[in-house]
């Protein structure tokens, strides 16, 4: 409609963002600051809430601003106490997040887009393409608006959608969970996974103090390629050289994920490369058994094809551990998480 303001959300905003939005509304630059410890101390995004404020600039700030932050709109249980939830975005699509309880650790798996556009053969959500890529408030909402908020210890970066591919509504989420204005997280505490976008991997590396872990899968280029379609455009062997560059410290780790499937990518000549590829990196290999997905040709190795390939790298010097699998009764598992049904697709 002509002449009709568009509508601000205040949540995902740094606080220089939020210092010209009081500008615009002729409130002190201080308040900016203010704002912020409501956001995302108290986590509190209705203005007419922020009782620091004087009650007129209440009043401005909640004619301008729309509210970000939902409730899941479902959740299921597994038999292992995994829960996953189902959000909906500001856009009308949705997205899935797992919550891992683990004795004293909590990690809760979150989302970074709709879908995804990385098109990975062995991943449920790759097979739904991408819808959307998510706002840093659509991110931080799955923190905020879990019911289990005050018991997380860990963020992983690892549900739905290629982080790299949403590089600044990712990097945006990140400075505020890390920030000394924001949730104060020790940068220890989140780690974002890749499929190695080249493009952004340097960016990410400067920008952010996270763990990173790195979708391997199988070190042979056109192996990989086969059901990774990233390789084609981004090899392994690129993003492994950029690493290899990076100076990974002891409080910063660089791990690679690694799903084996029986018979593709678990052979001793698969160890062997492994061993070349990563020579020269200190780093984890993490073991993920293959969940399967409808019509997939792959399958997972039995427990004891797992130790032995485990400890055959372990032998080579590679710390080498194999991830329990969490939440697969409920579609939450490492590459089941989608909403396809959900998109019409």
């Amino acid at each position: 409609m002509s002449g009709t303001k568009s509508r601000e959300i205040l949540y995902g905003k740094s606080p220089e963002e939020l210092a010209a939005i009081c500008e615009q509304l002729a409130m002190p630059r201080f308040a900016a600051r203010q704002i912020a410890r409501w956001l995302y101390v108290r986590h509190v995004e209705d203005p007419l809430r922020m009782t620091d404020l004087s009650a007129a600039n209440r009043q401005r700030l909640a004619e301008l601003c729309t509210p970000a932050l939902t409730p899941p709109e479902r959740v299921s249980v597994s038999s292992d106490r995994t829960k996953k939830y189902l959000f909906r975005t500001l856009r009308g699509h949705f997205i899935e997040s797992a919550y891992i309880p683990d004795g004293q650790r909590a990690t809760l798996c979150v989302s970074s887009q709709a879908g995804c556009r990385m098109g990975c053969r062995f991943c449920a959500t790759g097979r739904q393409g991408l819808q959307q890529s998510l706002s840093a408030a659509e991110i931080l909402n799955q923190i905020v608006s879990l019911p289990e908020r005050e018991h997380l210890t860990n963020l992983v970066f690892m549900g739905m959608g290629e982080p790299l591919d949403n590089m600044d509504n990712v990097l945006r989420a990140l400075e505020i969970l890390t920030a000394p204005w924001g949730f104060a997280w020790s940068p220890t505490r989140i780690t974002l996974s890749t499929a190695g976008v080249v493009p952004q991997l340097e960016r990410f590396l400067e920008a952010s103090n996270v763990h990173l872990a790195v979708s391997l899968h199988n070190p042979f280029p056109d192996e990989r390629a086969e059901i990774m379609p990233v390789e084609k455009a981004w090899p392994i062997a690129r993003v492994v050289e950029i690493l290899r560059r990076h100076d990974f410290t002891h409080q910063r780790r660089v791990s690679f994920e690694y799903i084996v499937m029986s018979g593709m990518n678990d052979s001793p000549r698969h160890i062997r490369e492994l061993t070349r590829l990563l020579n020269g990196i200190k780093c984890r290999i993490n073991l993920i058994r293959f969940h399967r997905i409808p019509d997939s040709p792959y399958f997972s190795p039995d427990d004891q094809a797992m130790i032995r390939f485990r400890d055959a790298l372990t032998a080579r010097g590679i710390q080498t551990t194999i991830r329990a699998s969490r939440g697969e009764d409920i579609q939450a598992a490492c590459g089941l998480l989608s909403t396809r049904l959900r998109a019409g697709i």
